[in-house]
């Protein structure tokens, strides 16, 4: 190895608001060296997502909060550099959680090998990964379509709205997306098949637009973001309407409490159901979702898109990207080459 030091990025302070860079620090450490049953990972991609932002708040969540001063972590594809195990070989390739560090140290339970004969490693990180399982259980398990149903997609033209479209197109669907950019709208139309696609930002009556787009109601309403968006929707929705609650992504940054129309009434005339979920409910599942998805990406029955960013400098300019819209797919940052 040429580089002497381990880059590393930790959670300097706690935003009030939106992040930014000032909330993440810099460090350098040395580069560590793995014990009997660990491997030593070089970072090649890593990947920011959406609820990496609940995690920097001291609050109760599904998973503990980032701790202050210590590295931040999230999903990884990196290269075993160096091991002490006889499950991996210098050279694998693997995919876990681990720091945003450019070398980590993981035992041989934290990562997976990947087979990088089905699709690029990247896919590990997006379709083939916590994305696509995320598409995968929260519209087939939750949301349940059934052919001719119509399915609206909040955040439509990310890493996880872009897939719940294309498998609700297998499903025989019709399927309306929103998303925040005309460029993003008809890459979903005319590359993805989408059969209506809305701009929330330039549309100036959105329960007008998703009308039109939605003659027939909303059977399955795919939850990405909340707010004013969610709430158009709601007043559309069919009886025995579904509606997988997957993020809040609009509330995210909001300093004080969010107040809106209050949903219990349109869930209750249409016996409607609502119900949140983190992909790792289904983990008992996910060699069938992503055997699934593997197939259909093989297929073509699936297309993905990539936004990457290169260098680990810009980590954290990636992360803000999010929550600016900057993002058409699956939001990763290249940290380094492989060594073979």
């Amino acid at each position: 190895m040429t580089e002497q030091v381990n880059r590393q990025i930790l959670l300097a302070s706690r935003p009030q608001g939106m992040p930014t860079e000032e909330n993440f620090r810099f460090v350098e450490s040395a580069i560590p060296s793995p014990t009997e049953g660990e491997v030593l990972v070089k970072t090649l991609y890593l990947s920011v997502d959406p609820y990496m932002r609940g995690r920097m708040n001291d609050a109760k969540s599904y998973v503990p909060p980032f701790a202050l001063n210590e590295v931040i972590s999230g999903g990884i594809v990196g290269e075993v550099v160096q091991s002490r195990t006889p499950d991996f070989a210098e050279g694998d390739i693997v995919v876990g959680n681990l720091g945003w560090q450019e070398y980590s140290i993981a035992d041989k339970n934290q990562v997976r090998k990947i087979d990088s004969t089905i699709a690029p490693v990247t896919t590990a990180l997006g379709v083939l990964g916590m994305p696509g399982l995320t598409a995968y259980f929260g519209l087939l398990y939750i949301g349940q379509p059934k052919e001719g149903e119509t399915v609206v997609i909040s955040g439509a033209a990310g890493a996880v709205g872009m897939i719940v479209g294309q498998i609700a197109k297998i499903k025989g669907c019709r399927v309306v997306g929103i998303a925040g950019s005309d460029e993003k709208n008809r890459y979903l139309v005319d590359e993805l098949g989408f059969d209506e696609a809305i701009n929330y930002k330039t549309t100036d009556n959105m329960k007008d637009a998703l009308k039109k787009a939605c003659p027939n109601g909303v059977d399955v309403y795919f939850d990405n973001v909340g707010g004013e968006i969610s709430d158009a929707v709601m007043k559309l929705l069919n009886f025995n309407a579904r509606i997988p609650l997957c993020g809040q992504i609009s509330l995210y940054n909001l300093e004080k409490q969010d107040v809106g129309p209050r949903v219990q009434t349109q869930l209750l005339i249409k016996s409607a159901m609502m119900q949140g979920f983190i992909v790792s409910n289904y983990s008992a599942h996910f060699k069938e979702g992503a055997t699934q998805l593997a197939q259909w990406v093989v297929e073509g029955k699936i297309k993905y898109t990539e936004n990457i960013v290169e260098g680990f400098e810009n980590i954290p300019k990636a992360f803000l990207g999010l929550f600016s819209g900057e993002n058409l797919g699956k939001q990763l940052v290249k940290v380094a080459e492989r060594t073979r």
